[in-house]
């Protein structure tokens, strides 16, 4: 039965990407979304669009009977369930076909064989899908390192690896955890870990007429945190290994009688052996790689698949190189933990496409996220994915970093700079990947900025100031900034850095408005005596664009101010601001030891009490947020003096999560054991 109207029960990207494909084929659009995502971009893009009230998932993308009301409200006949929350839920499926409505993917007893992958693992292993050594319980594991894996779900939710008997216990109740608050399911096992492994995958695909085929391969290998942040289509895998791999994929579609988009998982050996890990029963959030290399509209596909159309008789081969990274809002400098805030600016140069095939070697951009969107804690930190197409992988990498530099990313702090580290480094451009490369290469952590050029960023960033007040100035706006008759004062601009420490900017400008003299101090130097300033003259100066002669070199440098928040963009890289007041009011003192809350978040569990004895490095309490869990330590030895927060507690970026007395006198009032009374 040919669909009339589709809807999405996701969001974000993967709603926008659906929705792109369906403008194409004439297929009509609804959303559904939480109150935190009613002025997001997908909801705006779809013909129509339901409210889910509440905003965590749970309330909201979780709910089924609200998902099934939604699509009989706007008369619906289908559901495409995206990636991520309802899309590998049996049960959510079964319940879209018991309601008359057509589903997008896999029949639900397919989902459910899968889903369960303890189970998915014995089925294939006897259709000759070589696997891994797994295990349900901790008492019969001996040999480490292992890796605690959900069984309900994946992109590194309730993954972790234990490389010692001691850490078990707790990795497997932090994974449970953080499973079923990610999929509704806290289900976990283990399994052996493989060092130095590659995660490859085939992307298949089934139709009603029984048929499977492979469509190519990517390599997923690079990961933070088990989750993925550049993938590629092909692998680079001898072909004899590739064959392989695909034969295998197939047969575990043929296996289970696989219907629509599926891809499954594989971890490849150096030596070549490769072991099956999880077939996702849904499409990837890496599809674009291989829709880039084949030409194909896989989104397209699904729809010609649920419709009960066979997939077309002959197939494209797969060409060229695409390389796709996931730009998250993720805080390198306070441990990588999610990031929020507004996005006043966001924008990536030479975009060819958007949600869509190239016509030749570009870029192609997958964004959840406009200018203007606000980013918050309730949903994935993923905020679009930036992909390039090359006749090669050299060419293709070379594209793809220069675009990350040149983009302009204005509000929320994010991982690109890790992302253009890793490609460019040396490993990647060998194919020295697996899944520990991030881990090998700590060279890749470092900001695209180095810190000697941080002050020449912060100049422009005060002579784009300086020319913004002359050019809103009421009288005299001609005149130099600063213009004296005895020009001996340099004018001073205080900034904060990306990671806090104040910056200090002195200039002065001469009467023809050139740069006579500068230089730069940050609090966080230790020598007595600044560092050498680089000879710096300036070419021009605009409130968005300041050009200076750097040693003999002209750098452009983009300047972009949102009230007091001051983002430029040079050859560099890229540093946010935050110009801080002349006169500075005064601000209510925090106490000595608050550890303050560093993204809003709901405070899940409080390891300790009030007049406890902790140690630096101790776990204080759990902070849940973006669907992760962000421990809170101790940063030093001394007694728990406040806890204001209890679990369950919600909390703003800065509340007072607890505080440590680290005084010699606060182990008088001290006890070890917080079951027994102080006194």
């Amino acid at each position: 039965m040919m669909i009339r109207k589709l809807l999405v029960a996701n969001r974000g990207e993967i709603a926008r990407r659906v929705f792109a494909t369906c403008r194409a084929l004439g297929v009509e659009t609804v959303a559904v979304h939480s109150d935190a995502d009613a002025a997001e971009p997908f909801v705006g893009e779809a013909d129509q669009a339901v409210r889910l009230p509440g905003a965590t998932p749970a309330e909201t993308y979780l709910r089924v009977d609200l998902i099934l009301e939604a699509a009989r409200r706007s008369g619906a006949d289908a559901v495409h369930p995206g990636y991520g929350f309802l899309a590998e839920n049996a049960e959510f499926a079964a319940a879209v076909t018991d309601a008359g409505l057509t589903w997008v993917g896999p029949p639900a007893k397919v989902i459910a064989a899968m889903g369960d992958k303890l189970a998915a693992k014995a089925l294939l292993a006897d259709a000759g899908v070589p696997m891994l050594p797994s295990w349900t319980d901790t008492d019969g594991i001996s040999d480490f390192p292992v890796l605690v894996k959900a069984s309900a779900g994946g992109g590194g939710r309730g993954m972790r690896i234990v490389r010692d008997a001691a850490e078990l216990a707790e990795a497997v109740a932090s994974a449970r955890r953080e499973a079923a608050a990610a999929f509704g399911d806290g289900t976990v096992f283990i399994e052996r870990y493989v060092e130095r492994g590659r995660h490859v995958e085939v992307q298949i695909f089934g139709d009603t007429h029984g048929r499977v085929v492979a469509l190519g391969d990517r390599e997923c290998s690079i990961q933070r945190r088990h989750q993925k942040i550049v993938e590629e289509a092909p692998a680079v895998v001898p072909e004899r290994v590739r064959t392989a791999l695909h034969e295998a994929a197939v047969a575990a579609g043929r296996a289970v009688e696989y219907l629509g988009a599926g891809t499954v998982e594989f971890l490849l050996a150096p030596g070549g052996e490769f072991f099956f890990l999880e077939m996702n029963t849904r499409l990837q959030v890496e599809h674009p790689v291989t829709e880039l290399c084949t030409g194909l509209d896989l989104v397209g596909l699904q729809l010609l698949v649920a419709e009960g159309e066979p997939l077309p008789a002959t197939l494209p081969v797969s060409a060229g190189h695409a390389i796709e990274v996931r730009l998250c809002a993720e805080d390198a400098g306070a441990g990588w933990r999610p990031a929020t805030g507004t996005l006043h600016r966001f924008t990536a140069p030479a975009v060819a496409a958007e949600f869509g095939g190239l016509a030749g070697p570009g870029l192609r951009l997958d964004s959840g996220v406009v200018a203007g969107s606000v980013v918050g804690v309730h949903y994935d930190s993923m905020l679009a994915k930036l992909v390039a197409w090359g006749r090669t992988r050299a060419e293709a990498t070379r594209m793809l970093s220069t675009a990350l530099t040149r983009a302009e990313l204005h509000g929320v702090t994010t991982n690109r700079d890790l992302l253009v580290r890793v490609l460019r480094s040396p490993a990647f451009a060998a194919v020295e990947i697996d899944t520990g490369f991030l881990d090998r290469h700590p060279e890749v952590f470092a900001p695209l900025l180095p810190a000697d050029r941080l002050p020449i960023t912060a100049l422009a960033a005060a002579l784009a100031a300086a020319a913004q007040r002359r050019a809103t100035a009421p009288v005299l706006s001609g005149l130099p900034s600063g213009w004296r008759n005895v020009p001996a004062v340099p004018q001073t601009t205080r900034f904060a850095g990306p990671d806090g420490a104040e910056i200090e900017i002195r200039y002065r400008l001469d009467r023809t408005g050139g740069l006579a003299d500068w230089s730069g101090t940050s609090a966080v130097e230790n020598s007595a005596e600044p560092p050498t300033a680089p000879s710096v003259a300036l070419v021009e100066a605009s409130p968005q664009r300041v050009v200076l002669d750097v040693d003999g070199v002209r750098c452009a440098y983009r300047v972009h101010r949102v009230g007091s928040a001051v983002f430029v963009d040079g050859p560099d890289g890229a540093a946010s601001l935050v110009e801080l007041p002349r006169l500075p009011l005064p601000t209510a003192e925090v106490a000595a030891g608050s550890l303050l809350a560093p993204l809003p978040g709901a405070v899940t569990r409080v390891h300790v009490q009030v007049g406890q004895r902790v140690s630096a490095g101790e776990p204080l309490l759990t902070l849940e947020a973006m669907k992760l869990e962000h421990p809170v330590l101790a940063p030093t030895d001394g007694v728990v003096a406040e806890l204001p927060v209890p679990a369950g507690g919600q909390v703003r970026t800065g509340a007072v999560l607890a505080v440590i007395d680290g005084s010699p006198a606060a182990g008088d009032l001290a006890t070890s054991n917080p079951e027994e009374d102080p006194r």
